[in-house]
C-alpha cells in the first residue's frame, strides 16, 4: 500500500485508517447487496478487522436478514447510519469494508464482480472484468499473499 487509506462516515463522527491494503475487493451484484445499499451493487474491500484502526468514534453493529440465512452484521455510525463495513458469519476477524466510505474510493477497484446472475441489465461490466455468475474459486483468484493472509486468519 503506497498511500494511507482513510475514510469515515457521512457526518464525520467516525474516522478510520487501514493499517494495510485489503486482501481482495469484491463488486457484489447479489440481491442482498442491492437491497442493503439501495444501489445496483456493493463494493467491499476484504480486510482483517484488526487492520481497521479507528481514529474517531466507534460504529455500532446492526444485524440484517440475508437470503442465505447466514448472520450478517453491518457496522454503522450510530449518528448518521452510514454503513462502514460488514461481518458476514460473525467471524469478528474479517470485515468487508464499504469502499465508498474511503476518502479515495478509486484506490480500491474491484478484483472481481460476483453474483452477476442478478446484475441489473443496464450495468455493463468492462470487457477486462473478472466476472462470475455466482461465486468463484478463491484459491485460484486471490493473489498468493492475500490467500496466505486469509488462511492465517481463518485457518
Amino acid at each position: 500500500m503506497t498511500k494511507k487509506l482513510e475514510g469515515g462516515c457521512a457526518c464525520g463522527a467516525i474516522r478510520y485508517r487501514l493499517a494495510t491494503s485489503p486482501m481482495f475487493v469484491h463488486c457484489c451484484h447479489c440481491r442482498d447487496c442491492q437491497r442493503q445499499t439501495g444501489s445496483a451493487f456493493a463494493i467491499n474491500a476484504i480486510i482483517e478487522t484488526d487492520r481497521i484502526k479507528l481514529l474517531k468514534g466507534k460504529p455500532k453493529p446492526f444485524t440484517v436478514p440475508t437470503d442465505s440465512q447466514r448472520p450478517h452484521d453491518i457496522y454503522r455510525c450510530a449518528k448518521c447510519q452510514t454503513a462502514l463495513w460488514s461481518d458476514y458469519g460473525r467471524r469478528l476477524v474479517m470485515s468487508f469494508l464499504r469502499v465508498g466510505t474511503l476518502d479515495n474510493a478509486a484506490a480500491c477497484p474491484p478484483d472481481v464482480h460476483i453474483f452477476t446472475r442478478s446484475k441489473l441489465a443496464w450495468i455493463e461490466l468492462p470487457k477486462s472484468a473478472r466476472a462470475f455468475k455466482i461465486y468463484y474459486n478463491m484459491e485460484k483468484e486471490w493473489p498468493p499473499e492475500s490467500w496466505a493472509r486469509r488462511k492465517a486468519l481463518l485457518g
